[in-house]
């Protein structure tokens, strides 16, 4: 059964906007990335999504095609960005079956609560490695096909037809640091380095690249693994973003829209931060207990030893 278009997209945007357009998402099992190829599909995109686990990602392909009658949506499990040759094979076969590349969301991430002390060499790199390689190699397998989606879609500033854009998904961590995230914050400046990078040597192809950086977003794997379950159902936690509450997927998804359509046609190297204002108003874990005593009486004792 199709979602309603009101959980995954605003009614701001016209149907149709992305009509023969490709998009190609790694991560796209997961409920934020989802949402954001739901979106693109519902205005006329096919897409091929990328996961780990085979059975997830094929339904969840399964599950997005529903957004738009006729849609071609492929589901590519067992994928791994880590792997460069991993990554141009899904690509090959996306390009074979859907005819080229226009939109990417190098959207492949991992996480987990670590502090330093418990956190091994070999957990860090595999954050590191999911989240900046997986996001380099992402780039590397798919801006040939960018710069010939470009090609047929100028950015003129008054063509409508857009291509050649790639997103990046981020986080805020490593904008204060924050204790427990030294991984996952080392991981996210990398990636926005990438995308920073990516802006000046492609710009003048037409390519535009920017990153995402959502904040708490009710419903997600994410906020199940790093949440605070009682401080979130006394309404605590939502509390302390200026905003007073959780984001939702669909802003998410309305932001890739924004960035994807004409609307963003001259927006290029910048981070979009959609988080309430979150960031701005902590740097520590809001946990049952307050920074720094989780940190100096053992609540956080597991080693982290991927």
């Amino acid at each position: 059964m199709a979602l309603p278009r009101s959980e995954y997209l605003s009614s701001t945007w016209r149907d149709g906007i992305f009509d023969n357009k490709v998009v190609f998402c790694t991560g796209g099992g997961g409920t934020i990335c989802s949402a954001q190829v739901r979106a693109l599909v519902h205005l006329g995109a096919n897409a091929c999504i990328l996961g780990r686990n085979v059975e997830k990602t094929e339904k969840m392909a399964q599950s997005i095609a529903t957004a738009r009658k006729g849609a071609k949506v492929i589901g590519i499990g067992g994928a791994d960005v880590r792997s460069i040759e991993s990554l141009e094979k899904a690509v090959e076969r996306c390009v074979r079956e859907l005819g080229g590349i226009d939109y990417v969301i190098a959207g492949a991430a991992g996480n987990f609560l670590s502090p330093i002390a418990g956190l091994s060499a070999n957990a860090f790199k595999t954050v590191m490695d999911i989240d900046t390689l997986g996001s380099y190699n992402t780039l590397k397998a798919t801006i040939p096909y960018l710069i010939e989606s470009v090609k047929k879609n100028p950015n003129t500033g008054t063509n409508t037809s857009t291509g050649g854009r790639i997103l990046f998904i981020s986080a805020a961590f490593h904008y204060t640091g924050m204790p427990l995230q030294t991984h996952a914050a080392a991981a996210k400046a990398g990636v926005d380095a990438i995308m920073a990078g990516t802006a000046l040597e492609y710009g003048p192809y037409g390519i535009t690249s920017n990153v995402i950086t959502p904040g708490p977003i009710a419903g997600t794997e994410g906020m199940a693994r790093l949440g605070d379950p009682k401080s979130e159902a006394t309404g605590a936690a939502q509390r302390k973003n200026p905003l007073g509450r959780y984001g939702t997927v669909k802003e998410i998804a309305d932001g890739t829209v924004y960035l994807f359509a004409d609307t963003g046609s001259y927006v290029n190297g910048e981070v979009l931060v959609i988080d309430g204002g979150g960031w701005r108003s902590t740097g520590a874990f809001d946990g049952e207990k307050t920074y720094p005593d989780y940190l100096l009486d053992g609540t956080f004792t597991k080693k982290a030893k991927l």
